[in-house]
């Protein structure tokens, strides 16, 4: 077999053998590829695309380039929930305590962010003392004990995806739905899922712009999931503008922990409940998301999740005294406000832009050399649709230095207020499931 020959079959369309992808990932994880000729393959796929047998081939490939997370020791079926990235996403700081709460076993492998805020490994590490470098047999035991724990990625997972997006990166070729939906399936199926829940987002904020390309790749990643039997949900949800009020890693663990008492924004509170209802029924908690969504209501208004909560933080020697007093988070030093400049509605709110302002904070890392400040960030006062007048706060800027007009002038370009009422856009837009 030649890659060459390879190149030239997926360049005039035709579709790849199992055998023959497997020959191209494992000769590219073993350097006997060369980048050059991986680049003319990727470019041929971007172009050409593959058929869901190859998009199955080609995860399952990079799934066996490395090592693989071994949960057969965790009781019952072990639900991941995936999100394809956005800004004030936290929902897996309340869905991970949640689901537990109700019996659902979340074995949760994170890692850090780059980008708009951290990952949920700096959101944790928030906390006073939360540690996420424990051993697999402790991670094991708290997830049996608990029915939840979450650990740093330190395995060898997937090593044929990371050199591939590292090469997708400068070559033009990260917006391809296969390479895509092979890159995040490979990771979850690598990390022991027993099943999936995907919330693929769409909108400014989103790394899929338009819904079209939102379903599309939805529909792609649950026939993966299917193809390597792991049952695959996936809910297409909006990202026209940041999720919740909070962009900022303490902020967002204080956000959880009010939507986790039933105090949470409406639409971090609604996607919760619809992706954990998903998680439920995979697990085989309850048999329609009627149940399983009633279930975690009552969790919440008990008041058992945010108990939950608090033994998750406890057991992996977190200071658990935050989620009755969230004073003890970082604070910033300073709280600015950036006013409204007419009377309307608001219209419009550029979340990705939004995101960048935070990460300008120091809420994020632009480098992976950055340093995060988990202090800092910044807090919605108005969304889509709310009506504002002249001189209203639209947002709350968490910093630790006044400098930060670049910040403010940012910020204000993301917003649009118009004379007219505006409705708030749809939050769920579709769900593709077995």
């Amino acid at each position: 077999m030649r890659m060459v020959d390879l190149i030239e079959k997926k360049r005039n369309g035709s579709a790849h053998t199992k055998e023959e992808i497997d020959f191209i990932i494992n000769g590219y994880t073993n350097d006997d590829i060369p980048d050059y000729q991986m680049s003319a393959w990727s470019m041929a796929v971007y172009f050409q695309g593959m058929d869901d047998q190859e998009r199955a081939a080609l995860t399952n490939a990079m799934v066996h380039s490395g090592e693989t997370i071994d949960l057969s020791a965790i009781e019952g079926i072990k639900v991941d929930k995936h999100s394809t990235g956005g800004v004030g996403d936290t929902t897996t700081l309340v869905l991970a305590p949640l689901v537990a709460s109700v019996g659902v076993p979340v074995a949760k492998m994170s890692g850090r962010g780059l980008g708009h805020t951290g990952g949920t490994i700096d959101k944790l590490e928030s906390i006073s003392g939360f540690n996420v470098e424990i051993s697999n047999n402790t991670f094991i035991e708290l997830v049996n004990r608990n029915k939840v724990a979450v650990i740093g990625q330190t395995h060898n997972l997937t090593p044929a995806d990371k050199k591939l997006y590292g090469l997708r990166d400068v070559t033009g070729t990260v917006n391809s739905i296969p390479l895509i939906a092979s890159s995040i399936m490979s990771k979850k199926i690598a990390s022991g899922a027993d099943a999936i829940v995907l919330d693929v987002k769409t909108g400014s904020g989103a790394f899929m712009k338009e819904l079209k390309d939102a379903k599309e790749l939805a529909n792609a990643m649950v026939k993966i999931g299917r193809s390597l039997n792991r049952k695959t949900s996936a809910v297409i949800s909006d990202m026209s503008q940041p999720l919740g009020y909070a962009i900022g890693n303490a902020l967002e663990v204080k956000e959880a922990i009010n939507t986790l008492k039933g105090e949470g924004p409406d639409d971090l509170y609604e996607l919760c409940l619809t992706l954990g209802s998903h998680m439920v029924v995979l697990a085989n908690k309850a048999t329609t998301l009627e149940e399983a969504r009633n279930l975690l209501i009552e969790s919440i208004q008990s008041g058992k999740a945010l108990q939950h909560f608090k033994l998750f933080i406890e057991a992996q020697n977190g200071e658990e005294s935050v989620v009755d007093d969230t004073t003890k988070l970082p604070q910033a030093k300073y709280q600015i406000d950036v006013k409204a400049e007419s009377t309307g509605y608001v219209s419009e709110i550029v979340a990705d832009q939004i995101g960048i302002a935070a990460m300008m904070l120091g809420a994020g890392r632009a480098t992976k050399e950055s340093k995060i400040d988990v202090s800092v960030g910044i807090e919605l006062r108005k969304k889509i649709g709310d009506e504002v007048k002249k001189g209203d706060p639209l947002v709350t800027i968490h910093a630790n230095s006044e400098k930060v007009i670049e910040v403010i002038e940012k910020i204000k370009h993301s917003y649009t207020i118009t004379s007219s009422s505006v409705r708030a856009p749809e939050l769920i837009y579709s769900i593709i499931s077995e």
